[in-house]
Parts: C-alpha cells; structure tokens; sequence
C-alpha cells in the first residue's frame, strides 16, 4: 500500500469515527468480491495419469487436447508419500480445501466412514471471511455416493466454522427439500406420515455441529423449486452419477452465480465393482462434465473471460496388474499418489507445461492467491509457475 491510500484510508476511518454514536464499538467494513470466479473440478473417484494426461489415446480428449492447451499442466503433482497420508477420497478433497495433510478418522468411528472435519479452514471460509459473498455463492457440488462429503462445507477452527461455510447442492439436498415440501403440502399419506417425518428428522439433524439447526437459504430453496419443476418428484427424469453434477452445477452458474465452486466427480470409483470399463467410462464421463462446464462459463457473462478453472484429482490408483480387482488406491501405492493439475483461466501461462513435482496441498493456497485471500494454515505454497 503506498502512502497516499494509506492517508486516504487512515482519513476515512477516523471520520466513521467521529460520526459513530457515543459508546457503539467499530464494525468492520467487509469488501464485496470483484476478483475471478474459481470453479474446482475434482477429476474424482481416483484418476490416474495413464488414461488423462500421459498418453494421446486418452479417455479425456478435452481435458488432453483442448482445455490443456488453454492453460498450465503440473504432470508431477503428487500426494504426499508419508505414511500418515492416506490415498482416500475423502482425505484427498481436504488436502485441496485446506492446503494442509491432516491425519483424519471418522467422527462416528465407521468402518470405512468419511465424515472427516477440517481442522483448518477451508478455501471457502477464507474467501467468506475475507469477502461479503453470500453463502450460496460458495458451492460444493456433490454426488450421491459420498453423502459423507455433504458436510465438508466448514472447519472446526476457532476463528472460521459455520458462520463462514459453503452450500451444497446435491441428490441428497434435493431429497430433503422435497420431503420437507411434501410434507408441508399434505401430500404423503396420513399412513406414511410418522416415517416421513422420522426421516426428515433424520436428514435434516444429519450434521451434528449445526446441531439440527438445518436452514436452508431462501437462494437455494428457489434452485430446488425450479429444478423440481423441470424434472418432478420421481427421480426417474433427471441426470445421476456424474452427469447429474454437470447438470446441477451448470444451473447453478445460471442461477445462483457461484463465485467459488468444487465440483466433486466420483464416477470413476465404480471400479470397485470390478470391470476396467468401469473405470475408464467414468473418465470420460468426467470429461465430457468438464467440457460443458467450461462451455457454460464462457457462453455466461458473468463467467467469460473471468473465470479460473482448477482440475485435480483426489487421489491416483495402484497399477499392479495382479490385483484381482484392478485399480484400487488404499494400498497407498506410488501411482495411487500421482496426480496432476491443471489451471486455466485469466493470469494463467496457456499451452505450459511442466513436469516437475509439485504437491497437492499446493491447490488451497493456489486458489487463495487467484482470490486475493490469505490462507496462513496452509501448508503448501502457490503454484507461482501457473500465473502468466
């Protein structure tokens, strides 16, 4: 800051004092937000280098041969290899938020549960604390499958949490609205009503730390009117897998206008059921996600030409071709920690790209600096070689 806006900005807060009632403490001015929109996409459900970015005869062409050529590829990225660093998707969608590789456990003791909490903040609390956006404005969108991830959206840090959380968009945040709204229409039957609300208890309450206090915001009751209105009550119309979180969220820039999105793809994790096709059709279905993502911002006005996007796994998988089940990623394998990213968007360096290792818990301080945010818990540092 240079001395003639310091004098100007020292000026203006003595006079907010002198016109201040007696005996009123200071409020502090939060700034609106005028910097680029950031949309994460996680190329989720463990995706690996060999079928993306390592070859031409690539299952994401777009990702490949299109959308790299707009922006800079980190090849090298990787997950920590220390043995307290677990190659899960859970653990992997926190190393991105918060900059940081914490150890975590399910806070209900479950056998393969999720439902980790954030011990720092994440990029969404940074940019709400930092910035007057609203919180439908900061979108996780979120799939089906991993309904553990539904409440990723705050820390437990002292300084941050849910004052400062993101919204959700999901199946499962449909399923809620409607039951509420069917109940609150009379149309379940009077034989179904005590399930009914049993389950609505049930969801609703499903976040202990808000301590049942679900609220949903009156932005994002108004997407869930229009999307019920398009598709119905059924579940049979609209989208599912990873398609269905393309749909949500290329709505939601239409609607809600997101400065601050994570899209969170997971079809790739279908390989647990043990056929290689599966796998790799969820990375093009991911792909071909992307592309109508980018498409979409660069038709809206409030996206084109201001826009960021950030594509990153949350984890790789294990090559070992004598695994019955091919590509898992818990074994916490040497592939199941390689990675990559790519960011592409205004201030980035196009058609860049670069082979030396750089670290996931890189991306949260990465998206901090495009946003202008501070982000001191991080443990990573930017990738300063993206910025043109």
């Amino acid at each position: 800051m240079d001395r003639r806006t310091f004098l100007t900005g020292a000026l203006g807060g003595l006079a907010a004092l002198h016109v201040r009632p007696r005996g009123a403490l200071a409020q502090p001015r939060i700034p609106g937000y005028d910097g680029p929109n950031v949309i994460i996409v996680r190329f989720g459900g463990g995706c690996r280098r060999q079928e993306t970015i390592l070859t031409d005869d690539t299952y994401s062409p777009y990702l490949r041969h299109v959308l790299a050529e707009r922006g800079t590829l980190f090849s090298g990225m990787e997950m920590s290899e220390s043995d307290d660093v677990e190659t899960g998707h859970g653990q992997g969608t926190l190393n991105i938020l918060t900059g940081r590789y914490d150890r975590y456990k399910d806070v209900e003791d479950r056998f393969l549960g999720e439902r980790f909490e954030a011990q720092t903040p994440t990029v969404f609390e940074l940019l709400r604390k930092s910035y007057a956006v609203p919180e439908h404005q900061t979108l996780i969108v979120n799939g089906e499958d991993r309904i553990d991830e539904e409440f990723y959206t705050f820390s437990n840090h002292h300084l941050f949490g849910v004052e400062y959380r993101s919204r959700v968009l999901s199946l499962y945040r449909y399923k809620t609205y409607l039951l509420r709204q069917q109940l609150a229409e009379g149309s379940i039957a009077d034989d179904d009503l005590p399930k009914a609300e049993k389950e609505l208890a049930k969801m609703e309450g499903s976040d202990y730390r808000t301590e049942g206090a679900y609220v949903e915001s009156p932005e994002i009751v108004g997407f869930w009117e229009k999307w019920r209105a398009y598709y119905g009550d059924t579940g049979f119309v609209n989208p599912r897998g990873d398609r269905l979180l393309t749909e949500l969220s290329v709505r939601a820039m239409r609607e809600l206008r997101p400065k601050l999105m994570m899209v969170n793809y997971n079809d790739c994790d279908y390989v647990h059921w043990g056929n290689m096709s599966h796998y790799t059709r969820g990375v093009a279905i991911m792909d071909e996600g992307l592309r109508r993502l980018v498409e979409a911002a660069d038709a809206e006005d409030a996206y084109r030409d201001n826009t960021v996007f950030v594509v990153v796994p949350d984890c790789g998988r294990d090559d070992n071709p004598f695994m019955a089940v091919p590509c898992q990623h818990h074994a916490n394998t040497r592939s199941a920690r390689e990675i990559f990213a790519l960011i592409v968007g205004p201030g980035i360096a196009p058609g860049v790209w670069i082979d030396d290792t750089t670290d996931q818990i890189a991306v949260a301080p990465t998206v901090a600096a495009l946003m202008g945010v501070g982000a001191p818990d991080a443990e990573g540092t930017a990738l300063e070689q993206a910025f043109a």
